[in-house]
């Protein structure tokens, strides 16, 4: 019962603590709301309203009657520049950084921001020489962050594999697949330029980032062709199958020519042929229809091609049928035939692009890197139509 009571009596005790710290806390938190100037609320109020011009002139008045002010210089630099007035942001940082007497954290926040305005400004010399400056400080991987982007905007493959590298190893996450994919570019490069060796030994390192990519193991079949060797660019082809099955579209013509070159066209046509059972695509069916019109006739293309509708109705098949159709039509209905292929061609151009399952942006060829978004490997390698009737 002692116990009890001693409860009891304890509790409006710890109220009375809790209500007193309350009361300190709210007073504390009025006191240091007087301290602000006016113009802060009228310009926050004004941000609330989605009104950035009023409150850039609101923190304009406070940064003169507060010139110290490091976080209003920060606000209105930021606002400056998502209005895209990136040389009125530069000034605003700029001048922040001038002072002698600015806290290593808020200078190092300042360049960062600086460094920002002359990314966004497409002044990217400066902006790198900004970044470079911040990579031994707190802003270190978001400094490298914005130097691997710099370094993919001019193409600088080389210093992107290493910006990555070190942000892999600032703790900052993996990295690999996009290694992966600067490698794949040095080597694109290099067979532009003929040199294959020099292409095979990026591609290894490519692989050795990431072993599943696809780009990579196409380009090392280019690699084998470019160097002669057909029959080890066909296994290396075939591995595409292994690592994705529907990236095999993104080989048909590359298997089918090289079958072709060792004498052994029926062979690619029942590969390709194994894989359309496996995964429908409208371009491995446009391989496909090419080469069994070449070795077993117009009819066997038609029957190959309402198989695949049947499975996979896509205007796209349509449109291929209408052309198996009118190769071998009586002459009193091809004119109507013809018309009606075009119209469906016509239709059909608009549904066969590739689109970024990031961004969304929509593209006739396939990329491995979105002109929209800046993402690596966002693009499914099948068509829109295809993907609207797969969901």
């Amino acid at each position: 019962m002692e116990f009890e009571l001693w409860m009891l009596l304890g509790i409006p005790f710890f109220f009375g603590l809790g209500w007193l710290a309350a009361r300190v806390d709210i007073n504390e938190l009025v006191s240091e709301s007087r301290t602000l100037p006016r113009g802060y609320f009228k310009g926050l109020n004004h941000l609330l309203n989605d009104q950035p011009d009023k409150a850039i002139d609101s923190f304009i008045e406070i940064v003169k009657l507060d010139p110290e002010s490091a976080d209003m210089h920060f606000a209105l630099g930021n606002l400056f520049r998502r209005r895209g007035e990136t040389e009125r942001a530069i000034r605003v940082h700029q001048n922040l950084l001038a002072r002698p007497d600015l806290p290593a954290e808020d200078k190092a926040h300042a360049q960062y921001e600086l460094g920002i305005d002359y990314l966004k400004a497409g002044l990217l010399d400066r902006a790198e020489e900004t970044f470079n400056q911040l990579v031994d400080t707190s802003y270190a991987v978001k400094a490298r962050r914005s130097l691997l982007e710099i370094y993919q905007r001019e193409k600088e493959w080389k210093r992107a594999i290493a910006a990555a590298e070190g942000l892999q190893d600032s703790g900052a996450g993996s990295r690999q697949k996009e290694i992966a994919q600067f490698y794949c570019e040095l080597a694109q490069d290099a067979l532009v330029h003929t040199a294959s060796g020099d292409a095979m030994q990026l591609l290894d390192k490519a692989l050795e980032a990431d072993r599943h990519s696809v780009r990579a193991t196409i380009l090392r079949g280019d690699a084998q062709l470019a160097q002669g060797d057909v029959e080890e660019a066909l296994k290396t082809w075939r591995r595409v199958e292994q690592q994705s099955v529907p990236h095999v579209a993104l080989v048909a013509a590359r298997l089918m020519d090289g079958y072709r070159k060792v004498g052994r066209p029926q062979e690619g046509v029942n590969l390709l042929k194994s894989y359309l059972a496996e995964a429908s695509s409208i371009d491995l069916i446009e391989v496909v229809f090419k080469a069994v019109i070449e070795l077993d006739g117009v009819q066997a293309a038609k029957e190959l091609v309402v198989e695949e509708l049947r499975r996979n109705p896509t205007l796209l098949g349509l449109d291929k049928l209408l052309e198996a159709r009118l190769m071998d039509a009586p002459a009193n209905i091809w004119e109507e035939l013809s018309m009606v292929k075009n119209l469906v061609q016509r239709y059909t151009q608009k549904l066969a692009r590739y689109q970024c399952s990031h961004c969304g942006f929509k593209a006739r060829q396939f990329y491995w890197h979105c002109p929209g978004c800046n993402r690596w490997d966002s693009y499914p390698p099948r068509r829109t139509e295809e993907l609207n009737v797969m969901n």
